[in-house]
Parts: C-alpha cells; structure tokens; sequence
C-alpha cells in the first residue's frame, strides 16, 4: 500500500502563486510514475503534471508555461508550482502515484486539496 498526503491548497488571487506537496509513505518502491489531477465541479478529473521515476514530465496543455511538478526523492515528496493561476484554475487537486504492473498495476490517489483562484 501506499499513503499520499497532501497540502498547500488555498485561496489565491489571479496572477497569484500556490506550491502543493505531496508527501507518499508505505511502498513507494513499487511507484513508477507520480502525478498531480484536478477535478472542477461538474468537470472531469484531470491530468495537471505527472513526473516518472526517470525524471520525465508532462503536462496537461491548459497548465503548459505556468505550472511546474518536482521532487525531493530524499523526503518522498512531489511539488507542484503554480504560477499566474487563474480562475480557471479552481478545483479540487489530487496527488496521483502509479505503481507499477511488476507489482500488479494500481493507481493510489490522495484525499484532495482545494484551490481557489478569486478576487
């Protein structure tokens, strides 16, 4: 099994800045793949950033430029930054870990954190 817990989530102005954190615990060796999604109300979830265990990164096209996902391997934890948010940008935010299909493929996913871009 493995824990994700997030945090950083908040109220931020448009144009404003948020960083999330993603701190995953339990058996993180079998993890190839972590990732942030965000669900809006009445929209699917989706893909924000994803970075593998080689270091590899994508993006979802509407966060291209002003989203950035990274690591401290040392402390199990995965960032998202997020600059010159917008309002479209309001949803709930998830931390996402794969593990791999060597271990039986399964996606664990944290409890969410909200994000709210307003004035």
């Amino acid at each position: 099994q493995v824990q994700l817990v997030e945090s950083g989530g908040g109220l931020v102005q448009p144009g404003g800045s948020l960083r999330l954190s993603c701190v995953a615990s339990g058996n993180i060796f079998s993890i190839i793949a972590v990732g942030w999604y965000r669900q809006a109300p009445g929209r699917e979830r989706e893909l924000v950033a994803r970075i593998s265990n080689e270091g590899s990164t994508n993006y979802g096209d509407s966060v291209k430029g002003r989203f950035t996902i990274s690591r401290d391997i040392g402390k199990n934890t995965v960032y998202l930054q997020m600059n010159n948010l917008k309002a479209e940008d309001t949803a709930v935010y998830y931390c996402h870990a794969r593990r791999g299909a060597y271990w039986g493929a399964h996606d664990y996913w944290g409890q969410g954190t909200r994000v709210t871009v307003s004035s």
